[in-house]
């Protein structure tokens, strides 16, 4: 039985990353592109969800309101579980999106949630002045809404939206639970070739080499926006 030691830790990460590295870059395409999709998507449903849920109607400020508590109060994995194994049989139609389509429809449902509510602090953040001095000029809300504060809520918007992406690049990973071939499930494809705890290593190095580089072009970026 071979020796564990630290030089024998490094050699084993270093050997599996430099032989297996086309299979883990394959597996890290899968988890940007689910993370890109679920945030893009997730962003534009997102905001609809957030103007519904400013509604001066109570009862649809309040099923929005659900919503956004239900999709926050459950963990994703339940979620994925849902709508992978219950929504093809209550709607077949769904059964022709594939298992990447529907683990990409759950994950822009509950980005949805998450972004909905970014949108609505950062709506929020705008001076209440700003919307009273539109509607004096005659303005209507929705032309104020999209003139006037939208505008002015990017700033703060944006950068929790970057954020939101780096976590879902991370929350990917659980989709591994679903035979979905993204970054984390590069550790089954090569559990078959006698590698145990080797690839949870490298997985983790690059995760956080990713997060890291995301995480510090939106602190860029927000610098950027902070001072234009």
């Amino acid at each position: 039985m071979t020796e564990f030691t630290f030089s024998y830790f490094v050699t084993e990460i270093i050997d599996t990353m430099v032989t297996y590295f086309p299979i883990f870059m394959e597996g890290l395409g899968v988890t940007l592109l689910l993370a890109f999709m679920s945030v893009a998507l997730g962003t534009l449903l997102g905001a609809i969800v957030c103007l519904l849920h400013l509604s001066k109607s109570k009862i649809i400020s309040g099923i929005t309101g659900a919503y956004i508590a239900f999709i926050r109060g459950t963990p994703l994995l339940v979620q994925l579980y849902i709508f992978y194994y219950f929504l093809p049989l209550a709607f077949p139609a769904l059964d022709g999106l594939g298992k990447y389509g529907i683990v990409t429809l759950a994950l822009v449902i509950n980005s949805s949630a998450y972004v909905s509510e970014i949108i609505r602090a950062g709506i929020n953040a705008v001076d209440i002045g700003q919307t009273e001095a539109a509607r004096s000029l005659g303005m209507t809300s929705g032309h104020t809404m999209v003139h006037i504060i939208l505008p002015q809520a990017v700033k703060n918007i944006l950068p929790a939206l970057g954020n939101e992406y780096v976590s879902m690049v991370k929350e990917t990973s659980l989709a591994s639970n679903l035979a979905l071939a993204d970054l984390m499930y590069t550790r089954t494809i090569l559990a078959a070739r006698f590698l145990s705890w080797q690839p949870l290593f490298c997985i983790a190095i690059i995760y956080f080499v990713v997060t890291f580089v995301l995480s510090n072009l939106i602190r860029y970026g927000e610098r950027k926006l902070n001072h234009e």
